[in-house]
């Protein structure tokens, strides 16, 4: 929207500058050709991929240090960080074997919790990334959202009927 309005200013132009497409099939669509938007956009097809490496290693990087990121930052306002895990097992009379109290927490939970979390989100990232770049249907994010929001209907069914009793139609 920037770019229609502003075509000619240095700044919009480092963030991005678009191309419409021309096809009848995507008939009024605008792509980034140049600047940021175009860097952080995924490449259009497994060709394009090997053809601008540059662009196709800026892609990656971006989400995948983004996804990793945002599970590791996740953890810690979800209440899964190592210190409400420490707290839950406490709460529980439970304790990590070989370890005593506060240790667990410094020693085994703040090594392991977050490590598995930015892990966790690089695999989503490149999961999200191989659906985009091998051109499935829709993009390898809106993927990801979909089965996500499946899941979470479907944990929140099985709550349901077991507070509930049984599966009953009427």
């Amino acid at each position: 929207m920037l770019y229609k309005r502003f075509p000619g200013n240095p700044v919009i132009q480092l963030i991005g500058v678009w191309r419409e497409l021309e096809s009848t099939y995507y008939s009024g669509q605008s792509v980034p050709v140049a600047g940021v938007a175009y860097y952080i956009s995924p490449p259009t097809s497994l060709q394009e991929f090997f053809i601008d490496p540059f662009h196709t290693i800026v892609y990656l990087v971006f989400i995948l240090g983004s996804c990793a990121l945002f599970s590791k930052t996740w953890i810690e306002v979800s209440g899964s960080s190592a210190k409400d895990v420490a707290k839950q097992l406490k709460d529980q009379s439970m304790e990590v074997p070989g370890f005593r109290g506060d240790t667990a927490e410094k020693m085994l939970l703040k090594r392991y919790i977050p490590t598995a979390a930015a892990f966790g989100g690089l695999c989503i990232g490149a999961l999200s990334v191989f659906a985009d770049i091998v051109g499935a249907i829709g993009s390898g994010t809106g993927i990801l959202l979909a089965v996500t929001i499946i899941y979470q209907y479907f944990e929140l069914f099985a709550k349901e009927q077991a507070e509930f009793g049984g599966f009953s139609l009427f």
